[in-house]
């Protein structure tokens, strides 16, 4: 799995060649997601601003045209993502042996995403996990290790750096109101973050025909549907109410969401929460994102 995990993640700055930004800041510099603050290393020149001050201004480039220019540094100074996966027994399914279950494509995105974390110098913990920070080189090695073998659906109440960013994998079906107070209790630290919702194809189209048998995985009673075509479209509704809910509920929380579909390449996924990881350094509000 680790050795998977680094290996989507060597493969991810080709993909990131259209979206500009992100290649520049995975491939230059120590910190790779660059932002403007104090440092040492000089991150660009730019065109000088109403509220600058001319304090900022860099007059020997400036006298190179006839505009003036500032300076900006980049801040290194490395910030705290805390990770979590769902291992809940309803996680360990895939609707087709082609299909990688979902705990699988979960945690093979939690370590990728820790990879580039690492390389931009970003200190690690998993939440559930006290007292544990991984970085550096030896970082997945330990996350691998650390990974718990089971939790419950929903992340474990856990105290967690503030202002700290949580990355947060799972399937998560459960309860709306289930869902919403645990994103309120991290937003409440104050942590930031991103959801990933991976869901297997079936599970979005539920595409079976005729009689079917359906087994809980975490002690439901079984339920038998002689036709199982004739409740699709009321099955689509209420995943797409529980897509529309966790949206809200992200948005309300400051958190990020993209949801993963299992027969998709996980590439896209890695691409859309990075760059929203990115992104959320700079502004307050969530965005969703559908990469399936």
């Amino acid at each position: 799995m680790r050795d998977a995990a680094e290996a989507l993640a060597a493969r991810l700055p080709p993909l990131m060649v259209a979206a500009e930004r992100v290649a520049a800041t995975v491939a230059q510099g120590v910190h790779g997601r660059r932002r403007i603050g104090t440092g040492d290393s000089f991150w660009q020149f730019r065109p000088f601003v109403t509220g600058d001050t001319a304090a900022r201004i860099d007059w020997r480039q400036s006298a190179k045209s006839d505009r003036a220019f500032v300076r900006d540094m980049e801040w290194e100074a490395a910030q705290t993502v805390c990770l979590w996966r769902d291992a809940s027994p309803s996680m360990a399914w895939r609707s087709s042996r082609a299909l990688p279950e979902k705990r699988e494509r979960a945690e093979l995105l939690l370590l990728a995403l820790a990879s580039l974390l690492t390389r931009a110098g970003e200190q690690l913990r998993l939440v559930g996990v006290p007292g544990r920070v991984f970085s550096g080189r030896m970082a997945l090695d330990g996350l691998t290790r650390t990974l718990p073998a089971a939790t419950e659906g929903l992340p474990p109440e856990a105290s967690l750096p503030r202002h700290a960013t949580a990355v947060l994998f799972g399937d998560f079906l459960a309860p709306l109101p289930e869902i919403k107070a645990c994103l309120s209790r991290l937003s409440g630290i104050p942590v930031r973050g991103h959801v990933v919702m991976v869901l297997d194809p079936a599970e979005a189209e539920l595409p079976y025909e005729g009689r079917v048998k359906f087994r809980g995985l975490e002690g439901e009673a079984e339920s038998i549907v002689p036709r199982v075509q004739g409740i699709r479209s009321a099955y689509a509704e209420a995943i797409e109410q529980q897509r529309a809910g966790l949206a809200a509920i992200c948005a309300a929380a400051g958190f990020g969401l993209t949801i993963h579909h299992t027969d998709h390449p996980p590439e896209a996924a890695l691409l859309a929460l990075w760059l929203s990881l990115d992104a959320n350094t700079a502004r307050t509000p969530s965005h969703a994102a559908i990469a399936r």
